[in-house]
């Protein structure tokens, strides 16, 4: 599916050097950009450079390395005209009121200065998780509502 990977940042031991190695089994160029040898999160892609990676330090650098391939490539197939754009697709309807003014006042009357738990305030107002975090960030942007640790949030 790719023609090679771009790790930009990795430690020592990461997710990003199992990908650089297993894109190395599958025949496919590893590019690297260098980071500050002080940097513990730049060790993994600073290796890779050691071991051979391509040096990267713009879009120009892995597009120029791979111009050749992609000239040879075969055309990508034609685009079946049954496949659906987003606009034929049917708008869900939401099953629960999404932050209107009676789900802002139900969720102001469960709090107060005593933390409450956010998915206690969901059962309370009998309004979907969505809603509530919604109206929970209109309120704290508000200045009016605190949050605290283990989704806890209370009136300021």
């Amino acid at each position: 599916m790719a023609l090679g990977v771009v790790v930009v940042e990795a430690a020592a031991r990461s997710g990003s050097l199992i990908t650089a190695r297993c894109a190395l089994d599958q025949g496919r160029d590893v590019f690297a950009v260098p980071g500050s040898p002080l940097d513990p999160r730049c060790r993994g892609c600073n290796d890779l450079l050691r071991r051979g990676a391509i040096l990267t330090e713009n879009a120009e650098d892995v597009l120029s390395q791979l111009a050749a391939q992609v000239r040879n490539a075969p055309p990508p197939p034609a685009r079946l005209a049954s496949i659906p754009t987003t606009t034929d697709w049917p708008r869900a309807e939401p099953t629960h009121p999404i932050a209107d003014d009676n789900g802002l006042d139900m969720v102001l009357e469960r709090l107060g200065p005593t933390p409450v738990a956010v998915d206690e305030l969901v059962r309370q107002c009998h309004l979907s998780a969505a809603a509530v975090a919604t109206l929970l960030l209109e309120l704290e942007l508000a200045g009016r509502v605190e949050r605290h640790p283990g989704n806890l949030v209370s009136l300021r």
